[in-house]
């Protein structure tokens, strides 16, 4: 799975997916179930999806090299 393409690929859905997820969340805790709860929701969807993409680029080699080193040291 080393293939560049495929890992930019799956960041890109996996930030999507928790983006959503976590912003509908939160947006739910803020405001409640209510229609103003839609309308935030979509907006910080549409910041943090972006910034989630690009900062799980980082993050996400860091975090595979975390877990080899780990599985490594306890195979």
């Amino acid at each position: 799975m080393n293939d560049t393409k495929t890992i930019i690929l799956a960041q890109f859905f996996i930030s999507g997916m928790m983006a959503f997820l976590m912003t509908g969340f939160f947006s739910l805790l803020h405001v409640g179930f209510t229609t103003d709860c839609l309308t935030e929701w979509s907006r910080a969807f549409a910041i943090a999806w972006p910034v989630a993409f690009i900062l799980s680029l980082g993050v996400g080699k860091c975090g595979f090299a975390l877990a080899v080193s780990i599985r490594a040291r306890f195979a």
